[in-house]
């Protein structure tokens, strides 16, 4: 609820046009000329206030005479706001008819006809104050966490009125089976999860909800630098690759994109689930030779001269999605004005981080020991898209990561497709009822609108991969139509 100036609105001395921080000629000397004068109106945001609020604002104060409450923030504005509408916003009609009466006859009048305590319950009711404020949120230590972890360091989090503690975890099995025991209230996972853990693939179902993307592209093939020459998917027969989790977008373009070049990934290669910090270890060791995994481990290869990038993800999807918001439907049902404050904290930092200019200032804030403990030239690399790949040149792809939040339900459909065509769900598939029930793409665009942002009118499209249209309207056909696959029929 965004409101202006925050002065008596029973008082025929204040003017509500103006504030303390007004600037004009007018506030300046004292000397208001009322006509014409309403576009320096400050505006705050109730919604974000915090509890306990120390803004100064038009001699709002409590009866000790300290500085208000956002509670007597609330009910000033709301009294502001009704009265301005009473008086069609004419504030030299509402000033005289104030010193006429006085306050106190006007305030009367007022509630009279228009009950205010309950016109204040109504807007408290839908501002929704937080049912819990201190929350435990997991994440792995990767560059496509960035939203859920700079909302901690860069204030997201409490701006919307919330205490996070964001923590680092080990892997996504680990994320899941805490996210499971209520250990995290919610988590960074993989966007596959939730659809996999609301059906039972690999855990006891539960139902998950994904109301939004952390990033889209932000991933790639590395290869150990002893396979130079070995440029050819044709040429991997035999090879050891790791991805970070079976239900991971990592796994299954890994599996697509190999396949594409003739290749069964379950019977010419190997697959492991290899946590992203150990990505690069096992690959200087010679236990992988190499791995589809998130950066900033794919550059941390090139960094240290042990691998090199043979493409991005993005060169095989455009747009993919990687990584997610995710909680449980109960967490969402028994709090849904924390997870309504938690889910605008989430989309405001990724629509921040967004912003090109914005991706320096990000890369320093996610960088230390507690978030990715990563060298701040490695994570710029990613988040900037200018970066080294290793084979000697220096690319400049400014949407090699990007992050949007936008939970498509297509996006959620074709990873059904790709888990029945490998082998990990079976049977017949509802894969748009499921889709929808698990990305809950209108909570995303009621938040993206609320903050002023664009959200897309549908929720399905085509998508184009490596020359293949998916089509979420035809979901069997597709899954029939790949040579390789365990689910082809």
């Amino acid at each position: 609820m965004s409101i202006k100036s925050l002065g008596d609105p029973f008082s025929g001395e204040s003017d509500l046009r103006h504030s303390k921080s007004c600037g004009c000629e007018a506030c300046a000397t004292g000397k208001h000329h009322h006509a014409g004068h309403d576009h320096h109106e400050d505006t705050y945001d109730l919604a974000s206030m915090p509890a306990h609020s120390d803004m100064a604002v038009d001699g709002v104060a409590s009866s000790s005479g300290k500085l208000a409450s956002s509670e007597e923030m609330l009910d000033r504005a709301i009294e502001s706001a009704v009265v301005r509408s009473v008086f069609g916003h004419n504030e030299i009609s509402r000033r005289s008819f104030a010193k006429m009466v006085g306050s106190g006859t006007m305030m009367a009048a007022l509630a009279s006809v228009l009950p205010l305590d309950k016109v204040k319950a109504a807007i408290l009711d839908d501002l929704g104050t937080p049912e819990k404020t201190k929350l435990n949120i997991g994440f792995v230590p990767i560059t496509c966490a960035t939203p859920i972890i700079m909302a901690q360091p860069m204030g997201f989090y409490e701006k919307y009125g919330l205490d996070v503690d964001v923590i680092k975890t080990a892997g996504w099995a680990v994320a899941r089976d805490k996210s499971l025991n209520n250990e995290y209230d919610a988590s960074h996972m993989l966007t596959p999860m939730p659809l996999a853990i609301t059906m039972g693939a690999g855990s006891t179902a539960t139902p998950f909800l994904m109301p939004a993307v952390e990033n889209i592209n932000g991933q790639a093939i590395v290869l150990h630098n002893d396979h130079l020459d070995k440029r050819d998917p044709k040429q991997w027969k035999g090879f050891k690759f790791g991805v970070p989790f079976e239900y991971s977008m990592h796994n299954f373009l890994l599996r697509y994109y190999v396949a594409e070049h003739g290749l069964d990934p379950d019977k010419d290669i190997q697959i492991r689930v290899v946590p992203p910090p150990e990505m690069v270890a096992n690959l200087r060791a010679g236990n992988l030779d190499g791995y589809l995994s998130p950066d900033p481990f794919n550059q941390r290869a090139v960094w240290e001269k042990i691998g090199f990038i043979h493409t991005l993800t993005k060169d095989i999807w455009e747009g993919h999605p990687c990584c997610a918001f995710a909680c449980s439907k109960a967490f969402a049902d028994e709090m849904p004005n924390t997870y309504g404050a938690l889910l605008k904290s989430i989309v405001d930092a990724t629509q921040y981080a967004s912003k090109p200019e914005n991706r320096k200032e990000i890369s320093a804030a996610i960088a230390p020991t507690n978030y990715l403990n990563q060298p701040v030239p490695v994570i710029e690399q990613v988040l900037t898209g200018r970066y080294a790949d290793g084979l000697g040149e220096v690319k400049n792809v400014p949407d090699r990561i990007d992050f949007d939040p936008f939970p498509w339900h297509s996006m959620g459909v074709w990873i059904l497709t790709q888990m029945k065509r490998w082998g990990y769900i079976d049977g017949d598939v509802d894969y748009k009822k499921i889709a929808e029930e698990v990305y809950v793409a209108a909570d995303c665009a009621k938040i993206m609108k609320d903050l002023g942002y664009e959200a897309p009118d549908s929720t399905y499209q085509k998508y184009t991969i490596m020359g293949k249209v998916f089509d979420p309207d035809q979901p069997e056909a597709y899954v029939n139509s790949f040579p390789i696959g365990k689910g082809v029929s």
